[in-house]
């Protein structure tokens, strides 16, 4: 297991997110993203990809989750089996975090497709899965001519939203979202597609 004691904020520009595994970090996790005519794929088996987000996985975080990102003419795009496509998110997983997790998103013209089978794709979106966060989760999210797509089987789309699935949060979850002429879309067998929403599973 990796052992982080501080992590400073990161800046990160036309960088594709933050990704720990495995981990324990002291101190906040800071990830700051400016996208702009990207493009992140990832095709096959077994795929995530992360454009502007903080994707935290198996870890303890004693202290704050924080990503902020304005992605905007980008495409992010996870294709195959069991396929995870995150933008402008904050995706935790098996992951304990004593702080706030807050992410603050403005996304334009962009796409993020996660096509296949067993999908998920976050737009702007906190997601968290068999997880504990002691603190308050917010979720900020301007959201302008885009699209959010899962297609396929078993598909989980999220554009704007917070979405928690076996998960125990001591805290006040805040989600205020702007969604202008966009669409999110599950298409297929199995499938949820949140906008501007909470979901507590």
């Amino acid at each position: 297991m990796k052992k982080v004691v501080i992590l400073a904020a990161m800046a990160m520009v036309a960088s594709t997110g933050y990704a720990f595994a495995g981990s324990t970090v002291t101190g906040a996790v800071i990830n700051k993203s400016d996208m702009r005519n990207s493009a992140s794929l990832a095709a096959g088996v077994g795929n995530k990809v992360n454009t502007g987000s903080a994707d935290v996985k198996s870890s303890v975080v004693k202290g704050a989750v924080i990503n902020r990102a304005a992605v905007k003419d980008s495409a992010n795009i996870a294709i195959g089996r069991d396929n995870t496509a995150n933008m402008a998110s904050v995706a935790l997983k098996n992951t304990t975090a004593t702080g706030i997790v807050t992410n603050q998103a403005v996304v334009k013209d962009s796409a993020n497709i996660a096509n296949g089978t067993a999908n998920t794709a976050n737009m702007a979106s906190v997601a968290a899965k068999n997880s504990v966060i002691n603190g308050t989760v917010i979720n900020k999210a301007n959201i302008k001519g885009s699209a959010n797509a899962a297609v396929g089987v078993v598909n989980t789309a999220n554009m704007g939203s917070v979405a928690t699935k076996n998960s125990r949060i001591s805290g006040v979850i805040t989600n205020t979202a702007d969604v202008r002429d966009s669409a999110n879309i599950a298409r297929g067998t199995g499938n949820t597609a949140s906008a501007s929403s909470v979901n507590v599973e």
